[in-house]
């Protein structure tokens, strides 16, 4: 099976810009979008149920901001919105899906700003995520956390750390909270495959930038310790093009 997730930066602006012949060529089990910045009853018919995908979504209360959405081949046994606070759900930061061998959590985590003005709710909602992903493991289900982390762990996961300490996505309480939820048992597929720097899933938008690889991985499929023998396979997709990320993948076998 081959779960993918990608934040496009809004999907009706990926729409126009292949993202239905990407998927068609592509063709993953499973997709999982972050800042999908709508809510489907705004989307033409074609963008919720495309090539024989099944779609869900949660959005955010405020319009053109932020939401999530799951583009799955397989139908979900249940499908949660939210993790039942109303500063994370009104926000539409999480879409958990149940499938029968796990349970997909597609989260897009805040961005703390580039004051840090928002570094207090970010870390507020990683707190409420892990506590979230730890319930389902305690009730002995394989879950799968995938979605934009806007957290760039290491200084492996991006081209500049020394000149980054100090901005959102690299500070020291944001790594600090990735530090303890893989201490907890929680694995970072990618790095359980690849353990070269220059891989990267998102580049700023001035020019130059992308091409030369001047990036930060920021993008993650994190699974329980307990499921981590499934997973066969972690990638990233730089050649995919539409948004200032890329998808990011695993394969489950």
């Amino acid at each position: 099976m081959k779960i993918l997730s990608w934040n496009v930066n809004g999907v009706r602006s990926v729409g126009r810009n292949g993202f239905f012949d990407w998927l068609d060529r592509e063709m993953p089990d499973i997709v999982c979008l972050q800042e999908t910045k709508c809510n489907p009853a705004q989307l033409d018919p074609s963008y919720l149920a495309p090539l024989g995908y099944q779609t869900y979504w949660h959005s955010a209360k405020k319009a053109g901001y932020s939401g999530v959405a799951i583009y799955s081949r397989v139908a979900a046994k249940d499908v949660k919105e939210g993790i039942g606070i109303p500063a994370v759900d009104d926000e539409g930061r999480v879409l958990a899906a149940h499938f029968k061998e796990f349970t997909l959590v597609n989260a897009y985590f805040p961005n703390s700003q580039r004051d840090h003005a928002r570094l207090g709710y970010k870390l507020e909602f990683c707190d409420a995520i892990f506590k979230f992903c730890e319930k389902l493991r305690k009730e002995g289900r394989f879950v799968i956390l995938c979605g934009d982390y806007n957290i760039a762990h290491k200084e492996i996961d991006l081209r500049n750390p020394k000149t980054n300490v100090n901005n959102a996505g690299f500070l020291p309480e944001e790594r600090a909270w990735m530090d303890r939820f893989v201490g907890a048992g929680w694995i970072d597929t990618f790095r359980r495959f690849v353990s070269e720097p220059n891989h990267y899933s998102w580049w700023s938008y001035r020019p130059g930038v992308r091409e030369k690889n001047i990036g930060w991985r920021i993008d993650y499929h994190c699974v329980n310790a307990e499921f981590i023998k499934a997973v066969k396979e972690a990638s990233i997709l730089p050649q995919v093009f539409g948004s200032d990320h890329c998808p990011v993948g695993i394969r489950l076998g």
